[in-house]
């Protein structure tokens, strides 16, 4: 590589490490969105190219209808759903203008904190090295601030660790009585080895202060289309979201993806052994890199923390994009402690990991 195409390659590293999307269109391998490669199959894109005359043209269905396509998919009633833009339009719903006080452990993701006023959020630590929630000080704590949010991501971003089911019950059970919804995000949960055991969607009409929110885009492969839902079995709660939710907030090709999904079920859960299939053999991979601590994952990305004799988590994330083409997020900004030693990185092909374990090799330095 010369000095002209190192530079260059320098520039667009700083230029997309500002952005959040649009990646696709800068030719580099994107080890830092988490998506599943291997869905929707091809004949969906064949049916939206049959139909998109219609579905620029026309205006979309609004929240009931949606609602329904999306109890139809998961097998719940509609009244219990209320369908976003996104998860991340859920979160700016509940953060920002339902909770007076929310709860979280951390890290976690950033957007449940960002989209709360100031001062509204408490950071609960999860501590290193096994970054495992302990539901009954997190249950006490949240009662001790009065909080009236409770929020739990499992799989865990950026940790891909799950909270055990047995720790949920036990945590709503906690909660119950002291006017705390729980909200557990399940955005990742398709990726867990025992998926049915592990969700709690079956327990939601036992709880009333549970709400489960998912994000479509990472287990379907649909970031562009924006779609997330809300489940709970709380009718004054689904209400109060809803009021936040503007009457043609998904557009006609998302709509079209949630009347088409059911037809799809053996592919999409065909997609997901094959990520995790893959994600399994990246994670051996990993540990053949000495030094490195790489944390076993429930869902499609891999939290690893550096060695001590290597280079910072935004070091070596930038060598790995200027001279690997390669783009990894690292956890510096995230709340917890020597945030720059962790990396994220999502599971790919099992090509594209090889190449990532090789250069990540080469830049770090050792081999098991």
């Amino acid at each position: 590589m010369t000095n002209k195409e190192y530079a260059a390659q320098e520039r667009k590293y700083e230029y997309l490490s500002s952005q959040h999307g649009g990646y696709w269109r800068h030719g580099f391998i994107d080890h830092a969105y988490l998506y599943n490669l291997y869905f929707p199959p091809e004949s969906f894109f064949e049916k939206l190219k049959d139909q998109i005359h219609e579905l620029v043209l026309n205006y979309p269905i609004a929240q009931d209808a949606l609602a329904a396509l999306v109890g139809d998919l998961i097998d719940q009633p509609s009244e219990r759903i209320v369908v976003g833009n996104g998860a991340a339009e859920l979160i700016k719903i509940v953060s920002g203008h339902i909770a007076r006080k929310l709860i979280i452990p951390v890290p976690s993701f950033n957007e449940y904190v960002n989209a709360a006023p100031a001062g509204n959020v408490i950071e609960f630590p999860l501590e290193p090295p096994s970054f495992q929630l302990d539901v009954d000080k997190f249950a006490a704590e949240a009662i001790r601030s009065k909080a009236d949010i409770a929020v739990v991501v499992t799989p865990n971003n950026p940790t891909s660790l799950l909270v055990p089911k047995i720790d949920l019950l036990c945590l709503l059970k906690n909660l119950s009585g002291h006017n705390c919804m729980l909200i557990v995000d399940e955005s990742f949960i398709d990726f867990a080895k025992d998926r049915d055991h592990a969700t709690l969607e079956r327990e939601i009409a036992r709880h009333p202060n549970l709400t489960i929110f998912k994000s479509m885009s990472k287990a379907y492969g649909i970031c562009g289309l924006r779609i997330g839902y809300m489940l709970t079995a709380n009718s004054e709660f689904a209400a109060r979201v809803r009021e936040g939710i503007h009457i043609w907030n998904i557009n006609g090709f998302a709509e079209t993806f949630l009347e088409l999904a059911p037809q799809y079920r053996k592919d999409f859960s065909d997609s997901c052994k094959q990520v995790m299939a893959d994600r399994d053999k990246f994670y051996e991979g990993l540990q053949s890199i000495q030094g490195l601590t790489v944390f076993q994952p429930d869902a499609n990305f891999i939290f690893c923390r550096l060695p001590e004799h290597s280079a910072s988590g935004p070091e070596v994330t930038k060598r790995l994009f200027v001279e690997h083409n390669i783009y990894i997020k690292h956890c510096q900004g995230k709340t917890l402690p020597e945030s720059d030693r962790y990396l994220r990185i999502a599971s790919r092909t099992q090509a594209e990991n090889h190449r990532l374990i090789e250069a990540l090799r080469d830049i770090i330095g050792g081999s098991g």
